[in-house]
């Protein structure tokens, strides 16, 4: 009989590729998940893993037992936290998805509140691309995930949460901050410092200019930099001017940067929750998404103050 604590060893060595990361995160000894592995493959009578040196990978027979092993140990967790709910109590761990520099900073606000009602519940978000974030979302590997670009799926719900706006910010001495406004035409005599083309407020802002007929590959870029965090601090030190989330500026550099306004133009980022519809809620994961969107009232008090 298949053995799910091996299982849960196997699916942690098949995610990392790693014994001894794999262990650190089980807190077994590296030995042990060795000998797990290998009873495994005596079960199956057939190898997991090609052992190179100190690499790992997986052989055909790892990789079909992959998706397999993933589905039965969501599949037990999920019916501990079942059997528990009927007791009246919300257990369990969360995992939620997040591909957006507001969501690092609003869902912590949201998980304390949350935690405070439900202090059973255990929660690991994965800060990571919206892409792999869907991904792991589909895969069963979270169980809600926060995204700025709703992909249109089938195995998706979304609903919309918050809207953030992306400010405009400049240096406590630079003109513009003098100036308060700006003509969107002015943005192409000053020196950026941008975030990465695949991030979602690169996104988000080329969206908006491109609709007042401005071009962002046409600015002048000095810096890219992969943080909207490194980038407000940029432009603190007077490196160039920026787009930062709100949420982040009012955060760090509340006091030390001006808020420039583009005439006639906002930049608003719209973000989401996603939940898979073809995998069964866990008491967490239900008790949660109902938290956001039923408990308005407790949910904007707590994030309100950082939004506007």
């Amino acid at each position: 009989m298949l053995n799910l604590h091996q299982l849960n060893v196997f699916l942690e060595a098949a995610e990392s590729l790693n014994f001894t990361q794999a262990a650190q995160r089980l807190e077994m000894s590296q030995p042990s998940v060795s000998q797990h592995i290998q009873s495994l493959e005596q079960h199956f009578d057939l190898p997991l893993f090609v052992r190179s040196g100190r690499s790992l990978e997986l052989t055909e027979a790892g990789l079909a037992l992959l998706p397999q092993a993933r589905e039965m140990i969501y599949l037990s967790n999920n019916i501990e936290e079942k059997m528990t709910s009927i007791k009246g109590e919300v257990y369990g761990h969360l995992f939620v998805g997040c591909s957006t520099t507001t969501g690092r900073y609003v869902l912590p606000i949201l998980l304390a509140e949350f935690h405070r009602l439900y202090p059973q519940v255990r929660a690991t978000c994965h800060v990571t691309s919206q892409e792999n974030s869907m991904q792991m979302l589909c895969d069963g590997k979270v169980h809600l995930a926060l995204c700025s670009t709703p992909d249109v799926s089938k195995e998706v719900e979304f609903r919309h949460f918050i809207t953030d706006e992306i400010l405009l910010i400049a240096p406590l001495s630079h003109p513009w901050s003098q100036a308060g406004v700006i003509s969107s035409q002015e943005l192409y005599n000053e020196r950026f410092i941008l975030p990465e083309e695949d991030s979602d407020v690169h996104t988000t802002v080329h969206d908006a200019l491109a609709a007042a007929g401005i071009s962002i590959f046409q600015l002048q870029q000095l810096l890219t930099l992969g943080s909207a965090e490194g980038i407000a601090l940029a432009v603190k030190e007077g490196l160039g001017v920026g787009f930062v989330s709100s949420v982040v500026v009012k955060k760090l550099v509340a006091s030390q940067v001006g808020i420039v306004k583009i005439e006639d133009l906002s930049i608003l980022q719209e973000i989401f929750l996603g939940r898979s519809i073809n995998r069964q809620e866990t008491a967490a994961q239900c008790a949660f998404w109902e938290f956001v969107f039923n408990l308005q009232e407790t949910v904007t008090r707590q994030i309100q103050p950082e939004l506007i």
